[in-house]
């Protein structure tokens, strides 16, 4: 299967402003030199990153000038259902994004910060799954006795980090690690940028 990019020209010189999607556009990105569009305008490219994001929420399409449809609304296991269908189907490292992949489209120079309306348009600005897991539960020793508060502590960190899962709100970068892994909530897959994109 082609890849979604044939090539970026020189990178149009990292910049987003070069673009004439976004010329005209006064509002640009403030660090607008790690970031940039496919050349179909479907995708934005995390050039530091080496990231390249979908335009649209899964459920969206894009009809080259903006995002249209519903959101697809997905608990935890069907995000990752989907991400793992999308990689075989494409044969592209489709995945759900870490927290800080996520909490990086966040354009602070906006108030309020949030997704860039020009990158991302008609996004919904909600709480949106993410890949991070629980890292902060206790690991202890069950047969020392000392531990043994620690060790309760630990196994209901481990039994809350099965049920829930970690979370970030696109309309403000917050990250949560106790939504309930059966919540229904939009999901932005992520790839890895094709190395032809950085090369040329």
């Amino acid at each position: 299967m082609t890849t979604f990019i044939s090539r970026i020209p020189a990178l149009v010189a990292g910049s987003l402003l070069a673009l004439p999607l976004l010329a005209a556009d006064a509002q640009a990105p403030a660090a607008s030199a790690d970031w940039a569009l496919s050349p179909d305008g479907a995708y934005v490219l995390d050039l530091r990153a080496g990231l390249a994001w979908p335009r649209c929420v899964e459920g969206m399409q894009w009809n080259g000038k903006t995002c249209t449809g519903k959101p697809l609304l997905l608990d935890r296991s069907e995000a990752n259902a989907l991400a793992s269908e999308r990689w075989k189907a494409e044969g592209v490292g489709w995945r759900l994004p870490r927290v800080p992949e996520l909490q990086r489209l966040i354009d602070k120079s906006l108030s309020p910060p949030g997704l860039h309306p020009v990158l991302f348009p008609a996004a919904p600005g909600q709480w949106h799954w993410s890949a991070t897991s629980n890292v902060n539960t206790l690991s202890t020793n069950q047969y020392n006795y000392n531990t043994i508060a620690q060790g309760r502590a630990g196994d209901s960190g481990r039994q809350a980090a099965m049920l829930n899962g970690w979370a970030v709100n696109l309309s403000t970068g917050e990250a949560r690690g106790d939504a309930a892994r059966t919540s229904k909530l939009p999901v932005r897959l992520v790839r890895p940028q094709p190395v032809e994109a950085v090369g040329k």
